[in-house]
């Protein structure tokens, strides 16, 4: 039986990967590549730029995000049974997902399959850096200090959900936001706290944008894949005299 690995990678700027989590890469037999439907390539594969990977050892997947769970569940199997497959004829397999592994990622469905197909197989799951970790480094931007409370959520449907999550905690992150960002920075702007507030999309690839302070934001230029809102209630407090 080969070994499995996921391996988180980026988001954004080749090199975000941990050293164990790189000799895992550069040992397996095959890496999965997931490549969202309708995407032109894999946004995990570029985020490891740099690092040579032999083209045979590649096995790109498209990703079906139907909403309709049931299609998804038929979706994961299929897929694990691919990767079981493999497994089974001795192959070490390496699984890629954009960020870290198991927050809000699609490799926490992937394992569950495989592990209702193989019970007890051998897998190591490596953690990865996470959007907003690679946002709050890419502007400077501190996510929490002393005992300020933070929420990390999928974007609601809603403005009033919202507000209440802004005003039961410190910081907000948001992630998942799509086509609700126009509203969102309208509330922001509403409640006075969108100058405190931060975006970013798609960190150190093409498209890149960074925006220390939202208020002047224009979601029509900003919307899409790979955002990520950093949500502060008041003002950074000034620490040092």
């Amino acid at each position: 039986m080969g070994h499995f690995w996921g391996i988180g990678v980026g988001p954004g700027p080749n090199g975000y990967l941990p050293l164990a989590a790189l000799e895992a890469l550069q040992s397996a037999d095959l890496i999965f590549t997931p490549r969202a439907r309708g995407a032109d390539a894999s946004v995990a594969l570029q985020c490891l730029a740099g690092i040579a990977l032999r083209p045979e050892r590649l096995r790109e997947i498209e990703f079906n995000m139907d909403p309709d769970r049931s299609v998804l569940r038929t979706h994961y199997g299929e897929l694990a049974d691919g990767i079981a497959a493999e497994l089974c004829a001795g192959r070490d397999v390496a699984y890629l997902t954009i960020g870290d592994t198991l927050t809000y990622s699609t490799y926490g469905y992937v394992l569950a399959a495989l592990q209702q197909r193989l019970p007890g197989f051998v897998h190591r799951t490596f953690p990865g850096i996470t959007s907003y970790a690679a946002a709050a480094a890419a502007m400077d931007w501190p996510l929490g200090e002393g005992k300020q409370r933070m929420l990390i959520l999928p974007c609601p449907d809603d403005a009033v959900a919202l507000r209440a999550d802004i005003e039961s905690h410190d910081i907000v992150v948001l992630m998942k936001i799509g086509a609700r960002l126009e509203w969102v920075l309208a509330l922001l702007r509403e409640m006075g706290i969108a100058r405190h507030c931060a975006f970013a999309r798609k960190i150190g690839l093409a498209g890149e944008l960074l925006v220390p302070e939202v208020e002047h934001l224009d979601a029509s230029l900003a919307s899409g894949y790979l955002a990520t809102l950093l949500i502060r209630k008041t003002a950074v407090e000034q620490r040092a005299l």
